[in-house]
């Protein structure tokens, strides 16, 4: 009697060689997503600090306006060019929950320029 093959067991090790894959392509996109807000946050906290100074604020004032809308960590520097104002915000990218603290971290970075004000 010849034994039939059957196809039980295929979608099992289907199943075995697709979940790994699925896994990592989530965690690469969840990756990205907090990459993609780190770097949102760090425009925001460049271009609020720019702004204030601009303004006539005082630095340390200034500073911590951004730093109530940058990612924690976050590493401001101003420079004065003329005229202008540059702030400049660094960030490490850190992913959800600590999951890619084993990865190493890029720097989200942003620069804002702003004009002072007339009489600042």
């Amino acid at each position: 009697m010849k034994r039939r093959r059957t196809d039980e067991g295929a979608v099992t090790a289907e199943a075995a060689v697709a979940l790994p894959v699925l896994v990592l392509l989530a965690a690469a996109l969840a990756w990205l997503v907090c990459f993609g807000v780190t770097q949102a946050r760090t425009v925001d906290a460049a271009r609020e600090v720019a702004r204030a100074l601009a303004r006539g604020d005082d630095q340390v004032g200034a500073i911590a306006l951004g730093r109530r809308v940058a990612p924690g960590g976050s590493r401001f520097e101003v420079r004065y060019d003329g005229e202008d104002v540059v702030v400049t915000v660094t960030a490490r990218v850190r992913g959800p929950g600590g999951v890619f603290d084993l990865v190493p971290a890029l720097p989200a970075r942003s620069v804002a320029i702003a004009r002072k004000e007339p009489g600042t």
